[in-house]
């Protein structure tokens, strides 16, 4: 006897399901998400185990044999020529990490790919996901490894000529153009590389369970049938998971606690960099950063970044400070800009770009207590280089930059501030200051203006030393 269905709506934003449409969900009160999902009655719940799959007679789940093809003959593939991988090494079982050989990325990771580990990559569309995962698809195959690189939204050949461009072509990388995700769990039982690319898993789906691809419930089960696979055989697998239009990653943080590693793009697609930052990490450091600029070869990681971000920096110019934020185990030397223009009292505009916009609201507050005036002035600031700072040790930074576009007074370009803001305006310590100036030191620095330090601690030599109290004491040295 058929089994019966019924019908059911369900909220693409959060999951919530209901027996009939709603104009606005209950649960995160968004409006008109509601999509029409059919679900079997007598239906018995799936196996949870990947390991437990029903295989066909081929040794593949529905009896199929997957379309995967390498990467150097897939142009011969999709003709329809068979291609054979018997001749390749198997998958690594030497249990430790999978390096990348991108120094920067392999970073990020904590050192590489853990094997049974799951690593969700996001950011806005066109900053660089697919590029990275390639170029590291790339290096990775060519160490001997096998890659499956599963694509839902390019062609076999639309990523085979991103290849050719990024100038990597290898037997070990094998391409697969599928939407199906039991179609690609296929396909890598039946190759079993060491790492799998799914990009990306908003446009993979499971047919048994309904919907369209990308709605929550699709994304959640896709993700988490991609973590019992990974667990169950000990591959390394990377998704991709897009921005959506409200700037989440892939829903609302719909993965992030399935998954191992969360790596994120920061920014858009136009800054002059590229940001990644890893935002959870099971395996290593979370808070790592890393830097990479795009070229026609593809993602370039800059190893001296700090350099790099100071490269095109105005030397006596009102408004420019340089000062030092530790990201991860990296500390970065960053340029904090401020333009203090005529307003209206009561309409003025605070923006802030790199910086907590309330922040940056409360330090033109502390100034003005300090007999600034700033209640009829707009303020803008930006850290130059697109990287986005969330510790307050660039408070003082961000001050003196306000004060000297305020007073037209340039800083010296050698000069270096870091430190703290208190509601006070008193000048506090911050976190591994040592660290930060010996950074400073090292790219030519040999002014820092720093909070009151410890009696036994020892300065970088060549750096002269400067130490306030209060932001009163900075405007008078400094200005």
């Amino acid at each position: 006897m058929a089994k019966q269905t019924k019908t059911q709506y369900e909220c693409s934003a959060c999951g919530h399901r209901s027996l009939k449409w709603l104009g606005r969900c209950p649960d995160c009160s968004e409006w008109n998400v509601f999509v029409e999902v059919r679900a079997k009655a007598a239906e018995a719940p799936p196996e949870r185990s990947i390991r437990a799959r029903p295989r066909g007679p081929s040794g593949s789940s529905r009896g199929g044999s997957p379309k995967v093809v390498p990467l150097s003959t897939a142009a011969h593939a999709v003709g329809g020529r068979p291609v054979a991988i018997t001749s390749l090494p198997a998958a690594d079982e030497a249990g430790g990490r999978v390096e990348t050989t991108i120094p920067e990325l392999d970073r990020i990771l904590g050192g590489g790919l853990v094997p049974g580990s799951v690593t969700l990559v996001g950011g806005e569309p066109g900053v660089g996901k697919s590029t990275l995962l390639l170029q590291a698809a790339m290096a990775v195959a060519a160490t001997g490894r096998r890659v499956l690189y599963a694509s839902g939204e390019e062609s076999v050949r639309q990523v085979q000529g991103r290849a050719e461009r990024l100038g990597g072509m290898t037997g070990s990388l094998f391409l697969q153009a599928e939407t199906s995700l039991d179609s690609i769990l296929d396909g890598a039982d039946g190759l079993d590389p060491a790492v799998i690319v799914l990009d990306s898993v908003q446009t993979v789906y499971v047919p048994e369970l309904g919907g369209a691809p990308g709605n929550f419930s699709q994304v959640r089960e896709c993700a988490s049938r991609m973590v019992l696979h990974a667990k169950a055989t000990g591959r390394a697998v990377v998704l991709v998971g897009h921005v959506t239009k409200d700037g989440k990653l892939a829903g609302p943080k719909t993965l992030e606690h399935i998954v191992d590693t969360v790596v994120y793009f920061e920014g858009d697609a136009h800054p002059p960099f590229r940001v990644l930052r890893s935002r959870k990490n099971r395996f290593g450091a979370t808070g790592e950063l890393g830097l990479f600029e795009m070229t026609g070869a593809g993602l370039i990681g800059v190893a001296e970044p700090s350099a790099m971000l100071l490269e095109d920096r105005p030397i006596e110019r009102p408004g420019t400070v340089v000062t030092a934020a530790v990201e991860g185990s990296r500390t970065l030397l960053l340029e904090v800009q401020a333009l203090v223009a005529p307003g209206f009292p009561g309409s003025v505009r605070r923006t802030a770009l790199g910086i907590d916009g309330g922040r940056l609201a409360m330090l033109v507050a502390v100034l003005g207590k300090a007999d600034l005036a700033l209640h009829d002035k707009e303020v803008y600031i930006n850290v130059v280089g697109g990287v986005r700072v969330t510790e307050t040790a660039v408070d003082l930074a961000v001050a003196a930059a306000i004060v000297s576009s305020l007073l037209e007074r340039p800083m010296p370009g050698s000069t270096f501030v870091v430190g703290e803001i208190g509601l006070t305006g008193e000048v506090r310590t911050v976190a591994r200051l040592e660290q930060r100036l010996v950074e400073a030191q090292r790219h030519g620095f040999t002014r820092a203006v720093v909070p009151k330090l410890p009696r036994r601690f020892e300065a970088p030599e060549g750096l002269e030393i400067v130490q306030v109290a209060t932001i009163e004491e900075v405007v008078q040295g400094l200005f």
